[in-house]
């Protein structure tokens, strides 16, 4: 029986990684139908809650009968937190891979287990691509993230070795410490008309455009992370002003993703994310996580990662924020106290 139950647990996975592949690509003009994403994510709900223990419990616990749920806003979401204190997975199986998040001190790192690689590889380069309108192949990246490479399981770190292995431009590559190489690599990709991105973890960004100012002008410049205790915290407005004045940029782009996520959503200009196709982003109000936020309004986030197959696709994270009616969102800031916040599960 239980070899029954975990053969058609993976059948029914498959089955829906097909259907969200189909749904993505099969899509015109860069817009997932509503009805179509809202259609799968009860499919995926109904799988995860059936399948997943952890989140089975949580079910329990407030009461909810999966069977009742037929509209994506009476979908319950699990705290993040419990990412810290469990391992989170849809059926039975062995994780390839563990993303961990960097924490921060005297707090528990978070870790996503990882089942399906190409999995992974097909939402990142997708998310990617949409966004930004040709392959990831097309592009040059050149990565600056010291705080990542200086620690194991990172999941941004993984994403971005695959666009650079992916791509086709032999520039493309990590930088930890050598300013001097990074800036003749950039001049050069200038130079040659060559689509480059420079992603950079905040404090490393604004470490180069003090050092070395240079014009950048005709190179995505893009931000992730903040300052990860290097520099003194400052807003994104203010650390875009600093970045477009040193590069001679108009705007600077951003990254929004975390361990827990499998898909990200990025911003091209004014900190406006767009989320991937797998991806749709909600608030709710901060002091009650049951209740919506309207539209507009600023609140709690909860992200729908369809992505999350294997292990749990409704999330309420600690980050505050605003969606708009067109399903663009901003990101605020973090929840006070988060880590006392949370339900039974953290105690059992």
């Amino acid at each position: 029986m239980i070899t029954d139950t975990h053969t058609h647990a993976e059948t029914v996975s498959q089955q829906l990684k097909q259907r969200i592949r189909l749904l993505v690509e099969g899509s015109r003009e860069h817009r997932v139908p509503a009805d179509a994403f809202a259609a799968l994510a009860i499919e995926v709900f109904q799988h995860q809650a059936a399948h997943n223990a952890l989140y089975a419990r949580y079910l329990e616990l407030l009461n909810v009968d999966p069977a009742s749920v037929h509209t994506v806003e009476a979908i319950p979401f699990l705290p993040i937190e419990l990412f810290k204190h469990h391992s989170i997975r849809t059926g039975q199986w062995l994780p390839v891979r563990v993303f961990t998040s960097s924490g921060t001190t005297g707090q528990q790192a978070s870790q996503h287990l990882l089942k399906d690689p190409e999995w992974y590889r097909w939402s990142a380069r997708m998310g990617f691509s949409w966004q930004y309108g040709r392959p990831v192949e097309e592009f040059c990246f050149l990565a600056l993230l010291p705080s990542y490479l200086e620690r194991e399981g990172s999941s941004l770190v993984a994403m971005m070795a695959d666009f650079i292995e992916a791509s086709r431009y032999a520039q493309s590559g990590f930088y930890l410490h050598q300013t001097e190489a990074l800036l003749e690599t950039l001049h050069s990709c200038r130079q040659q008309q060559i689509p480059t991105v420079l992603l950079g973890v905040s404090f490393a960004l604004l470490d180069l455009a003090e050092a070395a100012p240079i014009d950048l002008s005709g190179i995505i410049i893009m931000e992730t992370g903040g300052m990860k205790g290097r520099r003194a915290e400052i807003t994104r407005e203010e650390l875009h002003r600093r970045l477009c004045q040193a590069f001679q940029v108009s705007c600077i782009h951003s990254e929004y993703g975390m361990t827990e996520l499998l898909s990200q959503a990025y911003a091209q200009q004014y900190g406006l994310f767009r989320p991937s196709p797998t991806m749709a982003v909600l608030c709710r109000e901060a002091t009650d996580p049951f209740q919506w936020q309207t539209p507009g309004h600023s609140g709690a986030l909860n992200i729908i990662d369809l992505a999350n197959v294997d292990t749990v696709s409704f999330i309420a994270t600690d980050d505050l924020g605003k969606v708009h009616p067109d399903g663009l969102f901003e990101v605020l800031g973090r929840l006070d106290y988060s880590d006392i916040r949370g339900c039974n599960l953290m105690v059992e």
